[in-house]
């Protein structure tokens, strides 16, 4: 049984230029939005050999900083409501993630409001460490992520 593409023609959109940063406004410890997005914006999609740009999954005005509270939150928009690769989406996005930020900041990853049919089990599920922990133990789905975080081919 061959499974078919759940979304077989997505919009692809152009990358947007990078913007070249010489010198750090905010400080040694301080975490921009825009360095987030930088760092995570070529993720390829699961399903696709899009990045998760291309595919308007991720925006830099989907990514919000609070400085105060200590916490990162980022947004993401699966390209279909019934998206079933929205928490292998989340995982790529932890775990390119996980040690590039100081440790005192929280990550929190969920899908735009409405933009999935299982909004709040993702979102519980890319959000709870044993969740993530055991999702990472599958070899499979392990492979699956370090493709998609890892691929040339963009």
């Amino acid at each position: 049984m061959t499974l078919g593409l759940i979304n077989a023609n997505p919009v692809v959109h152009a990358k947007k230029e990078r913007v070249a940063r010489t010198e750090d406004p905010h400080g040694d410890d301080a975490v921009d939005p825009l360095d987030i997005y930088d760092f995570v914006r070529d993720i390829r999609d699961p399903e696709h050999p899009y990045s998760l740009e291309q595919l308007s999954v991720l925006s830099e005005e989907s990514i919000t900083v609070d400085e105060k509270l200590g916490r990162i939150l980022i947004t993401f928009t699966p390209t279909i409501q019934h998206c079933s690769m929205a928490t292998v989406i989340g995982l790529c996005l932890r775990v390119k993630l996980k040690h590039c930020f100081p440790p005192h900041y929280k990550v929190d990853i969920k899908v735009s409001p409405g933009s999935h049919a299982n909004e709040e089990s993702v979102n519980k599920q890319l959000n709870d460490k044993e969740r993530v922990a055991a999702a990472l133990e599958n070899p499979n789905l392990r492979q699956l992520v370090d493709e998609c975080l890892y691929s040339s081919e963009l």
